[in-house]
């Protein structure tokens, strides 16, 4: 029933983004699931303009957090202030009261400011001064960071990179998509952007991701997969539970994207490297010999019995 909204959600991004008709996909089918996306690329390639093209087309309230070391948690999360006129405290809510936060930059703030996302982004609330303090639904966080070892920049824990459902890489755009973003003048056409999807219909669209079909083959394919990764020879640690839950979510919506009401083996094939690429690590031997993290999760997947039918 939705799928023709979503097409026009991606035509609508796509304005903007040239060129990169996968990654617009991906995002919207992770922004479908319910889940948290991380963008890893070089500064200057568009991770905050694609954030901002989906927030319009969504019709999603949106928020921004540039992250700089002296970012606080309560910057983030509100705080209370007194108020002389009332005679009582009053609350101001933080970034994260929002249907989209764009962290940006999320590996230059300090450890601490990180970890007050942690609860935020899977338990989809807030707790300040002893109060918790449901966020809106639908609340969704893109996070973009430089890539590890660039100035000022320091790995993120692992705790907080298992909450986001994929990781994804924009990479350089094309000559000719590069000479009609010259041309295009983008930063002044973002807020052109109309309207494609409403929020009640996205959390709808949310709604009826979650029924999608799957059979029990399938659950038991997602398993093995992810067991496998922790047997691997290629990885030094695998996948939690949660990478399995994830790559369910990402192959519902895929399939429902695809307009199917049912998930097979190829839908959770083609996210299997945006699920897992940032929950494990390669070993260093595969790294010197110049193996790829996605050649890597590919040859582990040739592994795994694929279920008929």
């Amino acid at each position: 029933m939705y799928q023709q909204k979503l097409h026009n959600v991606c035509s609508e991004v796509n304005k903007i983004i040239k060129g990169k008709d996968r990654i617009i996909s991906k995002v919207l089918a992770a922004i479908i699931a319910g889940g948290h996306i991380l963008m890893e690329d070089v500064p200057g390639v568009g991770k905050t303009t694609l954030a901002t093209s989906f927030a319009r087309a969504l019709s999603l309230n949106y928020h921004r957090v540039q992250f700089t070391p002296d970012v606080l948690p309560s910057d983030l999360l509100g705080f209370s202030m007194y108020n002389n006129q009332s005679g009582v405290f009053e609350f101001h809510e933080g970034a994260v009261f929002c249907n989209l936060l764009l962290a940006d930059e999320i590996n230059r703030t300090s450890p601490k400011t990180q970890s007050a996302l942690l609860e935020v982004m899977e338990e989809k609330q807030a707790s300040v001064e002893g109060t918790t303090r449901k966020l809106p639904n639908p609340f969704i966080v893109i996070a973009t960071q430089n890539p590890v070892g660039s100035s000022g920049t320091q790995l993120l824990p692992d705790s907080q990179m298992d909450r986001f459902m994929v990781c994804l890489s924009m990479g350089y755009p094309g000559h000719d998509d590069a000479v009609e973003l010259l041309k295009g003048q983008v930063w002044t056409r973002v807020n052109e952007l109309v309207s494609a999807v409403t929020l009640d219909e996205l959390i709808q669209i949310q709604k009826e991701v979650e029924e999608v079909f799957v059979k029990d083959s399938i659950y038991d394919y997602i398993v093995s997969l992810v067991e496998e990764t922790r047997k691997s020879v290629y990885f030094v640690s695998g996948a939690s539970p949660r990478a399995a839950i994830a790559l369910l979510k990402m192959s519902r919506a895929t399939a429902y994207m695809d307009c199917r009401d049912f998930v097979t083996a190829e839908d959770v094939q083609s996210v299997m490297t945006d699920v897992l690429s940032h929950r494990i690590r390669m070993k260093t031997q595969y790294k010197a010999e110049g193996m790829t993290m996605d050649k890597c999760i590919r040859k582990m997947m040739s592994d795994v019995k694929v279920p008929r039918g």
